[in-house]
């Protein structure tokens, strides 16, 4: 035994080194929230075994939980459960009959409880998520229950499930006629659900028949009612109305119209064609509108701007440009230009004042009489009171311009 001891911790030191040799350790250094280093060593087989830690344990991979809210049962669907309270006249309408028909199924209701008997029916039947039970006695309405396993006698009760979700009806196509004598084909869907599980199941037989059929009946209505133009653009408009008439009728049924939506409508190959007719026509007016609009503002602009080169001082700007041009060219011709205005003179009145104009190259005695005879003369022989003349030499002038 002493001999044997050596030799066993020998065997285990070689079996730690070769552990130790075989694996490799790894190192990750990483900052904590609070600003530390904290290093955290792991190590890993060479067999591709989970990680393990420090402490020799398998490391744990921390990965972000999803929290989400638990449902709770009024958040699936209502509560429908109820028992309707026999009257003391409907106590002994079945009679002793009746009494021993709901025990003889009470007892094999016991006996196919028992899941090796296969004779027996099994009384307890299961209620889906989304639907109400409705539990008849002798074919009258006992008691509403909710989802999950339900006891039912196997002789003298029956069970109903009524589906509560939200159901989709689709309208057929429904040929209808506005108020201006215009055909259109609509098509139309309905949203409901049932409220009165008991309603629904005893009152009418076709629930969504019967909305189909109320609802083809209000859409003709209420598209009669109205021009094409409204039916074009007012189509939640008339979407509403026929829901708030159809819901009237559909709550004695136990049904509740969550909405009625108008999909398509759809024209007749002629009507599209008069649509788009009409609707280039309308676009071809409105630019002739706009066109004739901007011709005005034109005109009014070309008439201001006629009255404004028009006036006494816009002519005499163009008629003195005129001559400084005339001036600057280097041909060598004399040409001589009207001068009606007073521009000129009055600029030959203050040349002579200063003593730079003709008149001071003229003996003295002569330039008063001289001078008013060289202008008079002037202006007679180039048209000066001539008033055609001159407008003709204006026009003339400002065409050159």
């Amino acid at each position: 035994m002493g001999a044997s001891q050596p030799h066993s911790s020998t065997a285990k030191n070689t079996v730690a080194e070769s552990f130790t040799s075989s694996t490799r350790p790894i190192i990750n250094d990483q900052l904590s929230t609070t600003g530390q280093l904290s290093t955290t060593a792991t190590m890993s087989d060479t067999n591709g075994k989970a990680p393990i830690n420090g402490a020799g344990s398998p490391a744990r991979h921390s990965e972000p939980l999803v929290k989400v809210q638990p449902p709770r049962r009024e958040d699936l669907q209502p509560s429908y459960a109820r028992v309707i309270q026999p009257d003391d006249q409907d106590a002994d309408t079945n009679g002793w009959y009746g009494a021993m028909i709901n025990t003889l199924g009470g007892c094999i209701g016991t006996l196919g409880a028992i899941p090796c008997c296969v004779v027996c029916p099994n009384p307890y039947k299961p209620v889906s998520q989304g639907n109400v039970g409705l539990v008849t006695k002798f074919g009258r309405f006992a008691r509403a229950v909710d989802p999950g396993l339900v006891y039912v006698n196997p002789l003298s009760e029956q069970l109903v499930q009524v589906d509560i979700k939200i159901q989709i009806v689709e309208v057929p196509k429904q040929v209808c006629m506005t108020k201006d004598n215009v055909t259109l084909n609509l098509t139309s869907v309905i949203y409901y659900r049932i409220t009165s599980p008991h309603k629904a199941a005893f009152s009418i037989s076709n629930i969504r028949q019967a909305l189909v059929e109320r609802t083809q009946t209000t859409l003709r209505h209420v598209i009669g009612a109205r021009v094409l133009q409204d039916v074009i653009e007012r189509r939640e408009e008339i979407a509403l109305s026929i829901r708030e008439i159809i819901e009237e009728t559909a709550l004695g049924w136990g049904v509740e119209v969550e909405s009625m939506l108008v999909k398509d409508i759809i024209f007749s190959q002629e009507l599209q064609e008069s649509l788009s007719m009409a609707a280039q026509s309308k676009r071809t007016g409105e630019a002739k509108v706009i066109a004739a609009r901007a011709e005005v503002e034109s005109a009014k602009l070309m008439r201001q701007a006629a009255d404004v080169l028009n006036s006494a001082p816009a002519m005499q700007i163009r008629y003195l440009e005129t001559m400084q041009a005339m001036a600057r060219s280097a041909n060598s011709k004399v040409i001589f230009l009207p001068a009606q205005n007073q521009t000129v003179q009055s600029a030959l009145a203050q040349a002579d004042a200063a003593g730079e104009g003709p008149s001071s190259y003229m003996p003295k005695s002569n330039q008063g009489n001289t001078s008013l005879g060289t202008q008079s003369s002037a202006a007679q022989e180039y048209g000066g009171n001539d008033n055609s003349f001159q407008s003709a030499i204006n026009s003339h002038v400002i065409e050159n311009m």
